[in-house]
């Protein structure tokens, strides 16, 4: 599955600011049964894990001048949520996106 979210931030803005939220992947699943771990295999590509609900989920996000592509591959079992999870990807993305909490 593939979702993308577009921005007018550039690729760097963006960049920093993935860097800087990535933690609010997990507070993206409802009632917080959710475990997110990133990594950075490029500068441009953020890896994720997530598991939830008895279920893992990988993908990655790649960083555009314009937009950035949310890359998941959902387990067999999870297939027919597609449309969910593409909507609340939608949704969450520009979360991930925001300015950074200075607190």
């Amino acid at each position: 599955m593939q979702v993308a979210i577009p921005h007018q931030l550039g690729r760097e803005e963006a960049r920093r600011r993935l860097h800087a939220n990535s933690h609010k992947l997990a507070e993206s699943f409802p009632g917080g049964m959710a475990h997110a771990e990133t990594s950075w295999p490029s500068e441009d590509r953020m890896a994720l894990s997530v598991q939830a609900m008895g279920q893992a989920v990988t993908g990655h996000i790649d960083i555009e001048d314009g937009q950035v592509v949310l890359n998941v591959a959902l387990p067999p079992a999870l297939a027919f949520i597609e449309p969910l999870v593409s909507g609340a990807i939608r949704q969450a993305g520009p979360k991930l996106l925001a300015p950074p909490d200075n607190g």
